[in-house]
This record gives structure tokens, C-alpha cells and sequence, in this order.
């Protein structure tokens, strides 16, 4: 059996010239496209362009062995070749690629000379460990001794894309903005092109955040009443009161983000006025509960209802599954109907769009017998659409930073109890079980959002990491896969493929303390990497009441990027008793090589930030001759690795950025530079672990 299992695994990893064989959902993160898997020389083609500061697009690479596109900033050329590195792609098998999309680890503020440099995968783990490793591993192609890259200036900005499409006239929705700082998306219609700058406005967005936002809708100020192009635009929010002032202010207020020329950032698309309403659905794997409708038109508003195959039969009422919540008039992606009734066996569904005929916002058609609600309809007929659902489970991992301890997995859906685990890249290559770094909890049958998985080996380089369902054929609630060698809890499949889904892990730093003892004067931290450098600053268990700069014991040296083994710190307040020593590290934010975290009241050298929060380990500190507690830290010596084993990260509030709205929680000279630890009284909730 477990011989059988295997094999059928392995040949589900194979990878041949033409692409993975028998994987679903394992496709190359970002915009990537294999233009040819033919490599016969590594090259670089990078033109620069404007970016939102969050990611950067390179022409074309080419890679004879695999390896990565990485993006190295200007300090490249001061010699500083770790310290350079802003972001690394996925991995790339050999080939050669077009519109590579790398995501930065830290975004650009300022427009700046950029490298896109070829590096290879030199320990064969498709995991870019060209920084964690000190530059050991992973180093860049060359070719005649020089060093394959190109070079380009790329001006921080913003970028837009919107599709074609239906409209009511009232509302369209942009795919995709990337904000190098927060502003707005406006819509311009075509008069903006004889010239009408305010004039052509007819719509813009709320306030967004410097980031990525997806499907952003804009409500028209202006209702479009015929076919048009329309432009979006990123606009800015120069008066700081995330308000859209640019026509009242005859555009003295609020312009529009700029390309490297000059011009205005923007994007077109042909929308449709008057058209029927519309719905499709892809084929698709599902546990059952839930269902995505991949877009759907409503021109007055209304519901996308899945009815199953029993309405061919004319089960009008009886095929109904489940319906969306109430969808304002316009176009709509990716909606997610949850099924009342869910399925246990693969079906064909239709979802089916229904109308709000006494506009309460209230799915009555099956309650009023058809009465009210009933279907659009084109032309006499149902607008409808339908698609294959096998019933297994889905998985939906998105784009994230992590401190190296834990992943995020934003859905899973389970047809039956099981778990997620989360695999490394070297699954490719048919590392069945190594691959393996964590799985969650068990995981009734149902649907689940935002599934943390804790590591059982923490990793320091970015890369990409795949979520994937197994199952639980033992039902003892406990992932055997690994230990069975095969024989137990394998993974969910759908129409012979693994339901998994890849996405790329950032992990700008991360840090592990161990269990110790010593006269309380130092202390040890095991390993720390850095990618920006900076220090590991030891704080103690009272920064789990809150007090940020009070629990500072000491801190490092400065510690170049890279990674760095048994850093002892020798404390500036030793312990006297035993008690917890938190191992949190920092950026030299004002780059003078001094730690002035404490000094600036936080406005300089604050914590490397994942998922949200600090990046921190805890453990206990044992002082030869002292006391079991330690009073000076308001914490005790049980508190150990479990106190911190993801940083509490999903408590924190702080975004990516490190910014937060919160207030000082009594902290002195609480500024900017230290909002992300504005929330540090939350940490409390750590104490759940010990």
C-alpha cells in the first residue's frame, strides 16, 4: 500500500520540459510567463518603469540551469552586495521568461538605480539563499567573469489595470492599484483625451493605502449613459486629509501619480452600457460548503444563486444550494457563495443570476414560490452559467511575510476532516516527506479562513511555499503522513491531481533563542538572520505588559545582513533572578551602524516587522544562584519557546509598513517610527502559548 502511495505521489511531482505534470494549482507566482523552455544562455532584459514600490517588473531573464531574478538597489554599487538585495523571484526552472514580476521585500520610497540580476540555485532547494547564507549559496550567474544583470532607473510611483467591461453606468471596477503612498484610483472618461483634465472626471474612489488593492470599485459621480473608454488614474492625496480634492481645487490638489516621463499613470478599458446581465462559472474543486462565481453582471443589483444539476429535471426550488449575499448593480469577481446545502458528490452547478424585484436586499425567491427575486433574463433566456465542481477541497494561500516560524493560509475547505500542511518548493523534485514544514490542527469538514500553520523548523529565506489539503484516513484527528512514510493521512485529490496552491513567503528576518542559564550578565541568541542588518535586542517579559522601551536589556553589535550564530549580547541590566528573554530584531533604520531605538524613543532602528507585528522569540533564562521568579520582568521562567512560537504576529495590528493609527498606551515620546508598537500592550494575548 504505502509502495502504491508513493508512486503515485512521485509521479504527481514529476517535472518534464514542457511544465509539472499532474499538480493543480502549482503555477509560477506573480505575472510570470515561460516564453520558451529552450535556455541557451543566461541574460538579463530589465527597461525600468514606474512601480507602486511594491513590486518590480524585469523584461525578460533567461536561466540555463533555474535559479532566480533578484532585485538589487543602488547600494550595489557602494559594495553592498547582501545589504542591496530588495526582493528575489520564485524559482524559475531553466527557460526563459517574459514580464517577470518580483515582489520587494522592503517597498522603494524613492526613485532609485535598480539591478535585475540572474542568480543561481546552487544547493538545489529552489529557495533564494543567497542572503541567509552570507553569500555562500545561490550566488549570481556570470558570464566572461562579469556578473549577468541590467540596469535601469525606476521611478516610485503607482501603476494601474482595468479590464474591459458591462457597466449599469453607475459603478466599474479597477482590477488592480499599487500605491507608493495612499491616495485614490479616479475615473477619467474619454474627453480626458481632447484635453478635458477636470472635466473628464467622473468618479474616484475612497481613500487607499500606500499598497496592492485589488478589484477596487468606483462609484460614477457622472453616470455613463453610452459605450466609452475610460481611463483610471492613480491620483495622490497631497493635502494629507484622504479626501479627493483635485476638481474642486481645479487640480491644485491631488494630481495624479507620475510615469518617468512625465505623464500621468493610467490605464484604459472599453466599458459596455446596457448590456443583459451575465454570469460565468469555471470548473472548479470545492470541500462542498462554498462555491466561487469567477464574475457576474447585475445591472439593478441582486444575487448569484448555484443551483445544482436537479434543475434540469425542473427542480426550480429543490436545486437551489445556496445564494450570494446581495450584490450592488454593477460587475462582480470572484464571489464566493456559501452552499445551506452542501454537496457530497461532484455536480454540474449553474449559477444563475436572480434579481431584487422588491429591493430588500433579501433572497425571497424560494420563500415567495417565485414570486419575487426571479432570474434575469437575455433574450427569453435564463442569464446563467455553469461548471464542473468535484468535491475534495480547496486551498487559497496568498502572498505574505512571515517571521520564519508560521504561514498564513487564507481558506481551506475540507469535504472531510483533515488538515493543511504547508511543503517547501523541493516537493517539485520529489521530496515527498522532506518537503514537509508544518501542518495545522485538525480541521473539521467545513470551510476555514485564515489557517495559521506553526513550523516545526524555522526557515530564513524567502520563497515560495506551497499550502497543501491531506486528509484524514486514520480519523485519529493526528497528521500521520510523515511517520507513515506514506501510508496515512495523504493528500486530497481532485480529478487525479493534489489540491494545493503556491505563493511566495517573505521572511525579512527571523531569530531563535534557546532555554539557558548564565550569571545574568549575557545572554545567547542561537542563530539571527537580517536582511537589511541592524541588531538583536534582548527585551524582557515585561514587554508583555507593554513596556516597549522599560524591557530593552541590551542589544547587539551591529550585525552586517546576512545570518549570524551564537550572538552574545552582554546586557546593559542584568537579570537577577530567572525570567524571559525576548529576542527581537532591529533595523538600523538611520543607517549609522548605533543601536538608538531606546535613545529616539522609538523614532529610529524599530523592530523588523512580519505578517503585522515584530519579529520576536522568547525563552527562559535560568541565573545560576537566583530566584524561580524574576519580579523585574513580570514574567516567570515558564514562560519558554511555546511563549512566542509565531510572535503573536496575528494579534498585532500594526501593518506591513509599520504604521498604526493606535495611541502612545502611556509609552514616552511614542512617534511614528515606533507605531508598530503601539500595540505591544497586545502581546498579553501571547500568554496563551505558555
Amino acid at each position: 500500500m504505502r509502495q502504491r502511495i508513493l508512486a503515485v505521489l512521485l509521479a504527481a511531482f514529476m517535472v518534464t520540459s514542457g511544465g509539472l505534470v499532474g499538480v493543480a494549482g502549482a503555477t509560477q507566482t506573480g505575472s510570470t510567463n515561460a516564453a520558451s523552455q529552450q535556455a541557451d544562455e543566461t541574460a538579463v532584459n530589465f527597461s525600468g518603469t514606474t512601480s507602486g514600490g511594491q513590486t518590480v517588473v524585469v523584461d525578460e531573464v533567461t536561466l540555463e540551469e533555474g535559479g532566480f531574478v533578484t532585485i538589487h538597489d543602488s547600494s550595489l554599487g557602494d559594495g553592498a552586495v547582501l545589504g542591496s538585495v530588495r526582493g528575489s523571484s520564485a524559482y524559475l526552472e531553466a527557460g526563459t521568461y517574459t514580464n517577470v514580476t518580483v515582489h520587494l521585500d522592503e517597498p522603494l520610497s524613492e526613485d532609485d538605480t535598480l539591478f535585475a540580476m540572474a542568480h543561481r540555485d546552487t544547493d538545489a532547494d529552489r529557495a533564494y539563499s543567497f542572503v541567509s547564507s552570507n553569500g555562500e549559496t545561490d550566488g549570481p550567474y556570470t558570464s566572461d567573469g562579469d556578473i549577468v544583470m541590467d540596469s535601469a532607473e525606476v521611478t516610485v510611483s503607482a501603476s494601474v489595470s482595468m479590464s474591459d467591461q458591462p457597466t449599469d453606468g453607475d459603478s466599474v471596477l479597477v482590477d488592480r492599484v499599487e500605491l507608493s503612498e495612499g491616495g485614490f484610483v479616479t475615473m477619467h472618461d474619454s474627453t480626458l483625451l481632447d484635453g478635458e483634465v477636470t472635466g473628464s472626471v467622473v468618479g474616484s474612489s475612497e481613500y487607499l493605502e500606500a499598497g496592492v488593492h485589488e478589484n477596487v470599485r468606483v462609484e460614477l459621480d457622472d453616470s455613463v449613459t453610452e459605450n466609452d473608454t475610460l481611463i483610471p488614474m492613480p491620483h495622490r492625496d497631497t493635502n494629507d486629509n484622504e479626501v479627493y480634492d483635485f476638481v474642486e481645487e481645479d487640480g491644485a490638489a491631488d494630481g495624479p501619480f507620475r510615469t518617468d516621463e512625465g505623464g500621468a499613470v493610467i490605464d484604459t478599458a472599453a466599458v459596455t452600457v446596457g448590456t443583459g446581465a451575465s454570469t460565468t462559472v469555471a470548473d472548479q474543486n470545492s470541500g462542498g460548503y462554498s462555491v466561487v462565481v469567477k464574475e457576474t453582471y447585475l445591472p439593478e443589483g441582486g444575487f448569484v444563486t448555484m443551483h445544482d444539476s436537479t434543475l434540469a429535471d425542473g427542480a426550480v426550488f429543490e436545486s437551489i444550494r445556496g445564494t450570494s449575499d446581495y450584490l450592488e448593480p454593477g460587475y462582480h469577481r470572484n464571489v464566493v457563495v456559501h452552499l445551506d446545502d452542501e454537496l457530497t458528490a461532484d455536480d454540474s452547478l449553474f449559477g444563475m443570476a436572480h434579481q431584487d424585484t422588491n429591493g430588500n436586499e433579501a433572497y425571497d425567491f424560494p420563500g415567495s414560490e417565485g414570486a419575487e427575486d426571479g432570474p434575469y433574463t437575455v433574450d427569453g433566456d435564463i442569464a446563467m452559467d455553469d461548471g464542473e465542481v468535484t468535491v475534495s477541497g480547496a486551498v487559497d494561500i496568498n502572498a505574505q511575510s512571515s517571521d520564519g516560524r508560521t504561514v498564513v493560509i487564507d481558506t481551506v475547505e475540507l469535504s472531510e476532516g483533515g488538515f493543511v500542511t504547508v511543503h517547501d518548493s523541493t516537493l517539485l523534485d520529489g521530496a515527498v516527506f522532506d518537503s514537509v514544514l508544518g501542518t495545522s490542527e485538525y480541521l473539521e469538514a467545513g470551510h476555514h479562513h485564515d489557517v495559521e500553520v506553526t513550523l516545526d523548523s524555522p526557515v530564513s529565506e524567502t520563497q515560495t511555499l506551497f499550502g497543501m489539503a491531506h486528509e484524514d484516513t486514520n480519523d485519529n484527528e493526528t497528521y500521520d503522513f510523515v511517520d507513515s512514510e506514506g501510508d496515512a493521512d495523504g493528500p486530497v485529490t481532485a480529478n487525479g491531481d493534489i489540491v494545493m496552491e503556491s505563493a511566495q513567503v517573505s521572511v525579512p528576518a527571523s531569530v531563535s533563542i534557546a532555554d539557558q542559564s548564565s550569571e545574568g550578565e549575557t545572554v545567547v541568541v542561537e542563530e539571527v538572520t537580517l536582511r537589511d542588518g541592524g541588531f538583536v535586542t534582548i527585551h524582557d517579559g515585561s514587554l508583555l505588559d507593554g513596556a516597549v522601551f522599560d524591557s530593552v536589556r541590551g542589544s547587539s553589535d551591529y550585525l552586517e545582513p546576512g545570518t549570524h550564530m551564537d550572538v552574545e549580547i552582554t546586557l546593559d541590566t542584568d537579570y537577577m533572578d530567572d525570567g524571559t528573554v525576548i529576542a527581537m530584531p532591529h533595523t538600523d533604520s538611520n543607517s549609522n551602524e548605533a543601536y538608538d531605538f531606546v535613545e529616539t524613543d522609538g523614532a529610529d532602528d524599530g523592530p523588523y516587522v512580519a505578517a503585522g507585528g515584530p519579529v520576536v522569540h522568547a525563552a527562559a533564562l535560568t541565573v545560576d544562584g537566583g530566584d524561580s521568579m524574576d519580579d523585574e520582568n513580570g514574567s516567570d521562567a515558564q514562560t519558554t519557546e511555546e511563549t512566542m512560537s509565531d510572535g503573536g504576529n496575528d494579534e498585532m495590528n500594526a501593518g506591513e509598513d509599520g504604521t498604526d493609527d493606535a495611541e502612545s498606551d502611556g509609552q514616552p515620546g511614542f512617534g511614528v517610527g515606533l507605531a508598530v508598537l503601539a500595540v505591544l500592550g497586545s502581546v498579553l494575548l501571547l500568554r496563551r502559548r505558555i
